[in-house]
């Protein structure tokens, strides 16, 4: 009898204690600048100024603390069952980096006044900025390279939509057919791992493979021009027959600066049907699969968790077990995916995500230490490289399947 996957060995949770690590780095700088953006890109009242400048000082010299009682602790009691308990009164510092991040997220939220009655309840602090690369030349210069896709072979047209949404907003180099293109002095390849042809024999397209209903969850990552390519690729799937339904898993609320949220899916759909051509003509098709049913939205609360998806609750291990496969996308859903932990780069992915209810699939670009999957001439390579942060820099990118 064959031996089935087995989780590897936990490795060490990932946290953000060392000066001059990447982690680090995202909470003692990027944290405070992001609290900065926000307070200049909206003209926020007195009361809310405080509340960043306090979120401000925690961030760089304070502790975690409990959310508030009140109007605008709705999820109190869930982020007490997601550890808050456990993390109150420590060092931000000190505690995962994943769920420290989050708490982050959600506590600018509730800065500035996003779930309490008031005048910015329900207001994105985030949208200036998605808006403004929505609506960038660069969008439109991408969008306009669909037209040219209808003239390649079938295979070739799948295969570049699928690299436009690994690579998000670097699309273009999707829609030019680079799946191997080279990293640092042409020695390592930017996709550093590549299972789509697994991918593809549980996606085949109409009247090949195994007959039945398929269903693909998509679980999105960044809304504006990295959305847009991930709309693309669903609406390409079903126009191929390859799946029959799509589930997007979109965030509840604002996240991650720029984690796509429903408000954000109506935006990029009108960005495409506004834009004519071939890029129109996958924003109808969208919009009516959306409203056939044939596409269905997800705003789950574990979607903002701050723990990885071992954890996921029965309801949604549910729904990614009916899928014909499920598709994470970007480097925090791969965090969540394998676990934020110092894996061994050549770690089994198929190992680390042997939990997974049901196929699972993981688009992403290199973004934060975590990684696994790798062999060992490609890790080995990676290192002679010279290039310091390879796991950081967004340079590489893998799909990777666990069927």
């Amino acid at each position: 009898m064959p031996d089935t996957p087995s989780e590897p060995a936990p490795a060490p949770v990932i946290v953000g204690d060392e000066p001059g690590a990447f982690p680090h780095g995202v909470l003692a700088e990027r944290h405070p600048a992001i609290i900065r953006q926000v307070r200049e890109a909206f003209p926020y009242g007195p009361e809310r100024q405080r509340a960043l400048d306090a979120l401000l000082t925690s961030c760089l010299d304070g502790v975690i603390e409990p959310l508030p009682a009140g109007a605008d602790a709705r999820d109190r009691d869930r982020w007490a069952d997601w550890g808050m308990d456990a993390y109150a009164g420590r060092s931000w510092f000190d505690v995962p980096w994943l769920w420290a991040e989050s708490h982050f997220y959600r506590r600018l939220l509730d800065a500035v006044g996003y779930f309490g009655p008031g005048t910015w309840q329900g207001v994105d602090p985030f949208r200036p900025a998605k808006l403004a690369e929505l609506d960038a030349p660069e969008t439109d210069e991408e969008l306009a390279a669909l037209d040219g896709l209808a003239d390649l072979p079938a295979d070739d047209r799948t295969r570049a939509l699928l690299h436009g949404s690994l690579w998000g907003n670097r699309a273009d180099l999707g829609f030019r057919l680079s799946d191997s293109g080279t990293g640092t002095e042409d020695r390592v390849p930017a996709l550093v791992a590549d299972d789509s042809d697994t991918l593809w024999s549980l996606l085949p397209p109409a009247g090949r493979g195994t007959p039945g209903p398929r269903t693909l969850c998509l679980v999105a990552d960044n809304a504006g021009r990295e959305l847009v390519p991930d709309l693309l690729l669903v609406s390409h799937l079903l126009d191929e027959g390859r799946v029959d339904r799509a589930v997007l898993h979109l965030k509840p609320y604002p996240y991650y600066v720029s984690d796509a949220t429903p408000a954000d899916l109506l935006d990029a759909l009108r960005r495409l049907i506004g834009a004519g051509g071939a890029a129109a003509v996958h924003g109808e098709r969208l919009w009516a699969a959306l409203t056939d049913g044939r596409v269905t939205v997800r705003a789950h609360p574990f979607s903002c968790a701050p723990l990885p998806y071992a954890d996921m609750p029965d309801d949604l291990r549910g729904e990614f077990a009916a899928a014909t496969v499920t598709v994470l996308k970007g480097d925090l859903n791969y965090r969540r995916l394998v676990g934020d932990r110092w894996w061994p780069p050549t770690t089994s992915f198929a190992d680390a995500t042997a939990y997974f209810p049901g196929p699972v699939a993981a688009l992403r670009t290199l973004k934060s230490d975590v990684v696994t999957g790798l062999s060992a001439d490609t890790e080995a390579a990676l290192v002679a490289s010279g290039e310091q942060r390879w796991r950081t820099s967004g340079t590489h990118a893998l799909i990777q399947v666990r069927r």
